[in-house]
């Protein structure tokens, strides 16, 4: 599946820590990812049973990074896209991407930083008040 600008968006088995870390970085989720933690950056990876990229002439601009039953459910863990890349439609074009790998029986669930809801209203996401869970103590 191919985007304008030579986008290109494709399921992958897995991603280079490096990066990884640079769409992270770039992106901004670097505040609240352990950018700064290359072993837990490759656990996050190899622990992820589904990875959406979005690459431009190999480079990769944009990843959604999900962990799926593939048969009712799918947690989107990361959706993250290089600063240079926001507004080309890189995140909706993962969102898309990702829900056609899944087919329309698999739901997807994503917990979004305050300033990314617009963009997941827009995308045609619907908010939900009754999701809970335990933070992470480090």
């Amino acid at each position: 599946m191919a985007a304008g600008d030579g986008i290109v968006f494709a399921r992958e088995a897995g991603v280079g820590v490096e990066e990884f870390r640079r769409v992270l970085l770039s992106s901004g989720l670097s505040r609240i990812r352990p950018v700064d933690d290359p072993a837990r950056l490759a656990a996050l990876i190899a622990g992820a049973n589904m990875i959406v990229t979005a690459r431009r002439r190999g480079e990769l601009l944009g990843i959604a990074r999900a962990i799926t039953d593939s048969a009712w459910c799918c947690y989107v863990s990361d959706l993250a896209v290089e600063a240079g890349a926001q507004g080309l439609g890189v995140g909706k074009g993962l969102l898309d991407r990702l829900r056609a790998e899944l087919g329309g029986g698999v739901c997807v669930i994503l917990g979004a930083v305050p300033e990314s809801v617009g963009f997941y209203e827009k995308a045609g996401m619907e908010p939900v008040s009754n999701v809970f869970w335990y933070p992470r103590s480090s």
